[in-house]
């Protein structure tokens, strides 16, 4: 009976451990929501990433990636084309022209914005200011003819684009990350008295210990034969070398200057 049970346990394990085989063979990293597809790079810090959404259009991916990681600017919502602006990065959303269903989300740098786009072509999508704010307030001096990746066979960049290598698919940032987490507090106090380790699912709590109120009380002289309170104070007694103490209320003489003379 126990190879029997033995036998069952590894067909369940077999498959587990195949689907986390080819997890880690070649799949994106838990952050990455979609795959690199091409990269470009020149010096001056010119760097441009492909990635591929795929069954998705422009305006839906630009709305999950403005959700996880809120742009400084946003272009109008448009079908074929749209922009996210960041500090450091452009992100040129635009429909592949070869697979329509299809979205490429172009992440450049601005240096490579700057060296690279079509500043006539830019401003149907970007704001003015932002624009000015891009190309350093000389946009009319730009000389590059790029629309994006999706038309660079027609309006080509400076530098040429290839497929990533493992090396540079380490490199590259994820598109997007979850950006969700909790804070879980260790040795929390529990409200009840009863709680333990993995209580409310949170595995991570210190138990907490049962409070135990501790109640002293003083026992009287034994010699006392009054029944009243067992909290009365058993007087101390008195040596043979010392007088013993009245506990009666001290005397007073009235006139004079008023003062208190207790008995000796």
């Amino acid at each position: 009976m126990p190879q029997k049970w033995m036998k069952s346990i590894k067909l369940m394990l077999l498959p587990a451990l195949f689907l986390l085989t080819l997890a880690g063979c070649g799949s994106p990293s838990v952050g990455d929501t979609y795959p690199l597809e091409s990269v470009s790079s020149k010096d001056q810090g010119q760097t441009s990433r492909i990635y591929r959404a795929e069954n998705k259009s422009v305006p839906v991916v630009a709305k999950e990636l403005a959700d996880q990681n809120k742009p400084d600017e946003i272009s109008k919502e448009d079908s074929q084309h749209m922009f996210l602006i960041y500090p450091n990065e452009v992100y040129h959303l635009q429909q592949d022209a070869a697979k329509p269903s299809d979205t490429l989300i172009e992440i450049d740098t601005k240096e490579y914005v700057r060296n690279n786009y079509d500043s006539s072509f830019l401003q149907g999508y970007i704001l003015a200011s932002v624009l000015d704010d891009l190309f350093d307030g000389h946009k009319k001096s730009s000389k590059g003819s790029y629309r994006g990746y999706s038309s660079k066979d027609i309006y080509k960049p400076s530098g040429t684009y290839h497929v990533p290598t493992a090396e540079e698919k380490k490199a590259a940032p994820p598109v997007t990350t979850s950006g969700k987490g909790s804070i879980i507090k260790r040795g929390s106090t529990a409200k009840n008295s009863d709680s333990s380790v993995g209580s409310d699912g949170n595995i991570l709590k210190k138990q907490v210990e049962p409070s135990k109120s501790s109640s002293g009380k003083i026992i009287r002289n034994s010699s006392s034969s009054s029944s009243s309170s067992s909290s009365s104070v058993t007087p101390k007694r008195s040596s043979i070398f010392s007088s013993p103490k009245s506990n009666s209320p001290p005397r007073t003489k009235t006139g004079g200057f008023g003062r208190i003379t207790k008995r000796r």
